[in-house]
Parts: C-alpha cells; structure tokens; sequence
C-alpha cells in the first residue's frame, strides 16, 4: 500500500501530520505548535497531546471536512478520484475549507 500523508494546519500553522498506511490512519500533533501559546485542538474529538491518535478509519472530524453531493460528484469526475478513497479526497478538496483547519499534501514523499 501506498502511505499518504498530509500536512495539517490550523489557522495557517502547522498543527500536525495525517498519515494513512496499511495500519489505517494516524495523525499526531507538531510539536512546536503543542510548545506554541496560541494551540488549540484541531477538533475536540482531537485534543492536544504527544501520543498520535490512531484509527482503522478516517477521523469522523477529518471525514467531515469532504465536501458531499454534487460538489463531491465534480470533485470525482475532475480528480478521477474514487469515492471510497477518503485521504485522496481529503487532500485534494480540502486546501480550502471553512474553518480554520486546512489540509495539504506533506512536503516529503513516502512509498
């Protein structure tokens, strides 16, 4: 399998990394941005710590960030995504959210 990562930002920062491998899906904090003041979660289902949070699927947090219906259908045909690839669409619909969080791809390849 192919690892695919992203790079989580909140609010323009860097909060964290998303990483989906044959394990599932991982997402662990930075740790200047736990160091950092102004921290908050990503989700509150996602509160700051050290130790990565685990999981066999997508986070419902990050899951809900995919846009769904007809915009979703778009996503697919302009991207030739598959609908049941949840970290593809994540990065590539997700650079632009409403909110503070923000997903684009990690800046060093893996697989």
């Amino acid at each position: 399998m192919i690892v695919k990562k992203a790079e989580i930002r909140y609010n323009k920062s860097k909060a964290g990394v998303l990483i989906q491998d044959e394990n599932g899906y991982h997402f662990t904090y930075d740790e200047a941005y736990l160091k950092s003041s102004s921290a908050e979660p990503v989700s509150l289902t996602l509160p700051l710590r050290k130790d990565k949070y685990s999981a066999q699927v997508l986070f419902p947090f990050f899951d809900g960030l995919i846009p769904e219906g007809w915009l979703l259908d778009i996503a697919e045909k302009n991207w030739k995504l598959n609908p049941r690839d949840r970290m593809g669409l994540l990065l590539a619909c997700c650079k632009d959210c409403i909110g503070a969080v923000s997903v684009h791809p990690h800046n060093d390849s893996i697989g």
